[in-house]
């Protein structure tokens, strides 16, 4: 006989929000419970990505089925759920920009900065890897920190911000911040691995703001 798929299941709104690897621990937050949320995915990846994002985007939506596994899969692998997840937005019209950062197991929002005016996305992808590097520093912690930018982890580990952005009065606060965050790369060290969140493979980026 073969064996039965696992399944994840994502609870929003329940005695305690979160994501399950078995329905009974998920039905323990919702049974009886006043108007819950929650919904079952085949892969853990999917599960965590959703628990980020707004239930109504899913709820009352079929799931998509699995995709089958490519050996690009099995060489990727799945992200670390006891990990950092950061990410930025620039708004092409206006040309601000923010970043933010989550904890992936529970879609908990760390902290969320800006918006800067006159800046760009690598700026936003970079500040907001060493502002999480600066975080777990400070809590003692060496857990990953996963962005989808190559270009900012690759500043990241040069510990220099190689932007081509002119410094204006209105983004001087910002070019502050790239000193300042630069300064921290070279005057700290840390053991949290900087990794890059395999988006073709996982997913979106669940740090993501959602505003494609």
């Amino acid at each position: 006989m073969a064996q039965k798929k696992p399944k994840f299941y994502v609870v929003w709104q329940g005695r305690k929000p979160g994501v399950y690897d078995s329905w009974d621990d998920a039905k323990a937050q919702t049974d009886g419970f006043a108007k819950p949320l929650f919904k079952s995915f085949d892969t853990k990846a999917a599960a965590l990505k959703a628990f980020g994002e707004k239930p109504h985007l899913h709820v009352g939506k079929p799931t998509k089925p699995a995709a089958k596994q490519t050996k690009i899969d099995g060489l990727v692998g799945s992200p670390n759920p006891d990990s950092l997840v950061v990410d930025a937005a620039w708004n092409t019209a206006t040309g601000d920009m923010e970043y933010q950062g989550i904890y992936l197991a529970t879609g908990q929002k760390l902290f969320l900065k800006g918006p800067y005016p006159d800046g760009t996305n690598n700026i936003g992808e970079f500040l907001a890897i060493v502002h999480a590097l600066a975080l777990l520093h400070q809590k003692g912690s060496n857990i990953p920190v996963y962005s989808d930018s190559k270009t900012a982890i690759g500043w990241v580990k040069k510990k220099k911000a190689n932007t081509k952005l002119e410094e204006t009065a209105r983004n001087a606060e910002l070019f502050d911040l790239l000193d300042r965050a630069e300064t921290w790369l070279q005057t700290h060290r840390y053991a949290n691995p900087v990794l890059k969140w395999e988006t073709t493979v996982w997913g979106e980026n669940p740090a993501d703001f959602g505003r494609k």
